[in-house]
């Protein structure tokens, strides 16, 4: 079933699972704002039984990051160029930024899991709408890089909270900084990739995958996911407390006596 199609963006729905597919595989699914209001409606449209939530991209490259038309003073039709938004009050492009991010945020819901399915370039937004999911399973001719600062920028689509946590902030800086590519080996031995396989294996290698985390009881895995999500940010002991608290949830439900 198809919920959503337009502006490089479509979603489909099967049962528990959905996809989400970049759809503009003939300019390697470079983004605009018109895409990441699209990508943003279409976690709005997702009905109450998905589980799962699959990301790819058509063609040769998952992303190749933000269409330079961006950069030009016409920018996009219909839309402000970033020049325009740059001369703008500070309110203003701080608003128009924290829209932009919105594409970016719905993947780490509690209440589902997220799996980028990545293959050829990743680069700049693309690595981090990559970096956005739970879990990325990358074909062996995956090229993550960061180059918003190679042109002057920061990256600013919320890739720099998940790549610090996967990577380190040392290893995050020096990817960030100087705008090189992370290839299939290293991403899976720093943990940007959960799993690596051949091109034509990418997809049999992410259905099988969320064939596992639909194995599991649902009510589950959402604790489980909201206990490790929140994990960093609580001490040892905080962490102990939140584990009890998940654990006699679980208990009450299984036994019948949940509220």
């Amino acid at each position: 079933m198809t919920l959503l199609d337009k502006d490089g963006v479509r979603l489909t729905v099967d049962d528990t699972i959905a996809t989400v597919t970049l759809a503009n595989g003939a300019k390697r699914n470079a983004q605009s704002p018109a895409m990441w209001r699209a990508l943003a409606e279409a976690g709005s449209l997702l009905p109450g039984n998905v589980r799962i939530v699959v990301l790819r991209g058509e063609g040769k490259s998952f992303s190749a990051g933000l269409d330079r038309q961006a950069f030009t003073p016409e920018g996009f039709d219909g839309e402000p160029s970033f020049l325009d938004l740059a001369r703008g009050a500070d309110s203003e492009l701080d608003a128009t930024i924290a829209e932009y991010q919105e594409a970016f945020t719905w993947w780490r819901r509690t209440d589902l899991v997220s799996i980028a399915a990545v293959q050829g370039h990743a680069i700049g937004a693309g690595f981090q709408l990559a970096l956005a999911c739970d879990l990325r399973v990358v074909a062996e001719d995956v090229q993550f890089a960061m180059r918003e600062t190679s042109l002057g920028l920061v990256p600013d689509l919320t890739g720099t909270h998940p790549l610090v946590g996967l990577v380190g902030y040392a290893r995050a800086l020096e990817i960030c900084a100087t705008g090189r590519f992370v290839h299939a080996q290293e991403a899976e031995r720093v943990g940007l990739a959960n799993l690596v396989v051949p091109g034509e294996e990418l997809d049999g290698a992410v259905a099988d995958l969320a064939a596992a985390l639909i194995a599991a009881p649902r009510d589950a895995v959402i604790e489980t996911k909201a206990l490790l999500a929140g994990a960093a940010g609580r001490t040892y002991e905080e962490q102990r407390t939140a584990e009890r608290a998940a654990q006699a949830r679980r208990l009450r439900d299984l036994a019948g006596l949940g509220e």
